[in-house]
């Protein structure tokens, strides 16, 4: 009988120790996001966060002027990459911004680091 249930425990602690680690890949990706054009928003080395006092709502939208972090910094697994850092200057439209349920602002590019999705936490939190 305990011969049985081994694995099952041995599965149940790997996927709760990888659980922290992906926890931005989990909620981006899990949660089916899409932006307003249906493009899926993607995950770990697409999707950083954006520096504290980076954003300011302006009329129509967010300014983000400032850097975006994406890969190992901010899952804490080597196998999302390398910890990467872009510098961005954009506005980005509020219709186009999707609610972050961490609190965050995320940013999330299309391979030519084009923006593809934007995650901003809700008003007056």
């Amino acid at each position: 009988m305990l011969r049985r249930k081994t694995p099952l425990v041995f599965a149940f602690l790997l996927a709760a120790s990888t659980y922290g680690a992906h926890a931005h890949d989990i909620w981006i990706n899990r949660g089916a996001y899409k932006n307003p054009a249906g493009e899926w928003c993607c995950g770990a080395s697409d999707c950083g966060v954006v520096a504290p006092g980076a954003v300011k709502a302006v009329a129509g939208g967010y300014s983000v002027v400032g850097t975006v972090t994406y890969g190992a910094a901010i899952t804490g697994n080597s196998a999302d990459g390398p910890t990467r850092q872009d510098r961005v200057n954009e506005i980005v439209p509020y219709s186009q911004s999707l609610p972050s349920p961490d609190g965050s602002y995320w940013r999330c590019k299309r391979p030519d680091g084009s923006p593809r999705c934007f995650f901003a936490p809700p008003p007056g939190s």
